[in-house]
């Protein structure tokens, strides 16, 4: 009978394992639970990220139109100190964002054709500095240029 209790401890031995065996498998399983949640989080997260980073670019576009707008707004109300304040903004703001070597808010097809409307920043800076009316004009052509560029289309002047 001692014979048979040896052998049945035995195989109960051998079908339990070692108390290590148990710990490592317990610890196995909770290490692929954790990563069952980690990976689906971590997918969002990068979803977020990626739509964060689109919407700062859009900003970013809008901001820069916007300053321009405001430049040409100013400039056609015959204030022309704040017009050239807001306008010099843009060209900074424009010059910078051609600038970056990371990815910026403009395509490399728009970043091509921006420093065309960089040419007349000092002409039209000038006009604003002179009081002269034609400023406004030459603000609302670089309007209608930087937003054909920026929409993907050619300008019609």
């Amino acid at each position: 009978m001692a014979e048979e209790n040896d052998q049945a401890e035995k195989i109960g031995n051998e079908r339990n394992g070692s108390p290590l065996k148990g710990w490592l498998i317990k610890i196995g399983i909770l290490v692929v639970v954790f990563l069952l949640g980690l990976v689906p989080m971590w997918i969002s997260k990068r979803s977020v990220v990626n739509e964060l980073d689109q919407s700062k670019r859009e900003l970013r576009r809008s901001q820069l139109e916007g300053t321009l707008a405001t430049a040409e707004i100013f400039a056609r109300r015959g204030e022309y100190e704040t017009a050239r304040q807001s306008a010099s903004s843009f060209f900074t703001d424009l010059q910078a964002e051609l600038g970056r070597s990371e990815p910026t808010t403009l395509s490399a097809q728009e970043r091509s054709q921006m420093p065309q409307l960089l040419s007349g920043r000092d002409e039209i800076i000038t006009l604003l500095s002179r009081n002269d009316p034609a400023s406004a004009e030459r603000l609302s052509n670089l309007y209608v240029a930087y937003h054909a560029v920026t929409a993907g289309t050619t300008p019609s002047q």
